[in-house]
C-alpha cells in the first residue's frame, strides 16, 4: 500500500523519514535512497510485538502539504510499505518431500512438542535467521526467494 511520507534533511546530517500516518515511526538513512529503503524496517520494528490486525490509512498528500510536518527543507514521497507483515491468517502450502525425510521431520517435530507445519515455519526461519537475511528490506523488495529444496535440505541437515 502507498502512503505519503516526509523526507527531510538538515545540515550536517542524513535524511530522516517521518511517517505521518505512523505517529513515532521514523527512518533515516545517510543517503535519499539508504532512507527510503529504510522506511519498510521501520514500520516492521515500530509494530513488532504489537497487536495489530489492520494497517493504517494513508493520509492524501495533498493534507500533508498543509501540515506542520511539512516544511521548506523537506520533500514528499509516496512509499511502498508492505503491511503483510502483521496478517493474522496462515496460509496452507503443498510442498513434496521424499517419505523417508518426511518421517525424520515427523520424528523430529514430535520431540520438540510441535506440529510438522510448526517445524517447518521454525526451521525454515532459524535457516533464513542464519543466513542473515532476516528483515532485510532490500532482499525483499529484489523478490528474492530461497529454492524450496535449500529450505528442506536445511531443514533435514539439522535433523539427527
Amino acid at each position: 500500500m502507498k502512503y505519503p511520507v516526509i523526507i527531510h534533511k538538515d545540515d550536517d546530517t542524513g535524511y530522516g523519514v517521518t511517517i505521518p500516518d505512523i505517529p513515532g515511526c521514523f527512518a533515516y538513512g545517510d543517503t535519499q535512497e539508504e532512507a527510503i529503503f529504510s522506511i519498510q524496517e521501520a514500520v516492521e520494528l515500530y509494530f513488532h510485538g504489537e497487536d495489530v490486525s489492520a494497517p493504517p490509512v494513508p493520509s492524501q498528500m495533498e493534507d500533508l502539504l498543509n501540515s506542520d510536518l511539512y516544511t521548506r527543507d523537506s520533500f514528499l514521497y509516496l512509499a511502498d510499505i508492505d503491511f503483510a507483515f502483521i496478517a493474522p491468517k496462515t496460509l496452507r502450502v503443498n510442498i513434496t518431500v521424499p517419505e523417508y525425510k518426511l518421517v525424520r521431520i515427523d520424528r523430529a517435530a514430535k520431540a520438540k512438542g510441535i506440529s510438522r507445519s510448526a517445524f517447518f515455519v521454525d526451521s525454515a526461519e532459524q535457516h533464513i535467521k542464519n543466513m542473515g537475511i532476516a528483515n532485510t528490506v532490500r532482499k525483499r523488495q529484489k523478490k528474492s526467494m530461497l529454492p524450496q529444496s535449500a529450505v528442506v535440505n536445511a531443514i533435514l541437515s539439522g535433523l539427527p
